[in-house]
């Protein structure tokens, strides 16, 4: 028996006719993507229904999109391990970042039913952390929210990013390469759907890194990034006021409350994550070459020049 959280009438709609899914075809297609799993010697995969049906879902059904994008997913784990092959929920400094309340799904979707919207700031000190505690953090909660929320699975999501607390102590360690892999591992290994990026209260030094980012962007994703600049007024022209969090004027959760809330999710999981360190890619099996040559030695003892902020 298929293990996967039952949809309601309304999502499993939005399955079957955005994402090609056939409720009567999903155990052939899982097996078939588990088989392909079983013969690749240098993958080591979970092979858990709710896991795998993500990829399924995220690539529209297509069985070869979702070996790619699978394996890419297993490859960065390994190779950039210390941002994306998170294991512990009750690491210090990770739960020290998630309660700074920097990163947050909201209770109601865009709508009513639309994307999961996600609340992004920085509240957390420039100081005391670093991109790779963000990027973590972020990693974990996106992999979180593929196998629990059944609308961020299926109607994807909305970030909504605030730069208001941004300095240049939180820009010290981002760089060109790190953009570029962020993208990337978007693009080529995140199974779910992005269905729209927002910026707020950019400063202009920080406009030059977000404009930055956007040249390593392809096409489609570019079209999804709307930059409001300190003109938030903008903002409620793409998203009511009313799907914002408090803080913002609406109705859509306080972050603070939501922030402790989360606690729980991230307790629930805890096992979970622990055997995230099984999985990954033996590239010593791998028959080819490496899929990362454009990344160079970045995450693995190599340095890049940081960006320069006027």
């Amino acid at each position: 028996m298929l293990q996967l959280m039952p949809l309601s009438a309304e999502l499993q709609k939005v399955a079957i006719e955005e994402l090609g899914e056939v409720p009567s075809r999903i155990p052939q297609d899982l097996e078939n993507l588990k088989l392909w799993i079983k013969q690749q010697p240098h993958l080591r995969a979970r092979t858990d229904d709710q896991f795998l049906i993500q990829f399924l879902r995220g690539c529209k059904y297509s069985l070869e999109k979702a070996k790619s994008k699978l394996e890419y997913a297993l490859a960065v784990r390994t190779k950039f391990h210390e941002y994306f092959q998170f294991t512990d929920v009750d690491d210090v400094q990770f739960r020290r970042y998630h309660n700074t309340g920097a990163m947050m799904p909201l209770p109601t979707p865009l709508n009513g039913f639309g994307p999961r919207l996600i609340m992004a700031r920085f509240t957390f000190s420039g100081k005391e952390f670093c991109s790779k505690d963000s990027v973590r953090y972020m990693s974990a909660m996106m992999e979180v929210l593929a196998i629990s929320d059944p609308i961020a699975a299926i109607n994807g999501f909305v970030f909504i990013m605030d730069f208001s607390q941004c300095t240049r102590d939180h820009m010290k360690d981002i760089n060109a390469t790190m953009m570029k892999l962020l993208i990337s591992v978007k693009e080529k290994a995140l199974p779910m759907r992005l269905k729209g990026f927002y910026v707020i209260n950019l400063a202009p030094y920080q406009e030059q890194l977000v404009k930055l980012a956007l040249t390593f962007m392809p096409t489609k994703l570019r079209r999804r990034i709307f930059i409001c600049g300190k003109d938030v007024t903008t903002l409620g022209e793409h998203l009511p006021q009313k799907y914002l969090p408090q803080e913002y004027g609406g109705e859509n959760g306080c972050i603070d409350e939501l922030c402790l809330e989360f606690n729980q999710v991230w307790d629930q999981y805890r096992e979970y994550f622990k055997e995230n360190s099984k999985y990954g890619v033996d590239e010593h099996l791998r028959l080819g070459g490496s899929i990362f040559s454009d990344f160079g030695e970045f995450g693995a003892g190599g340095s890049f020049r940081k960006i320069e902020v006027d």
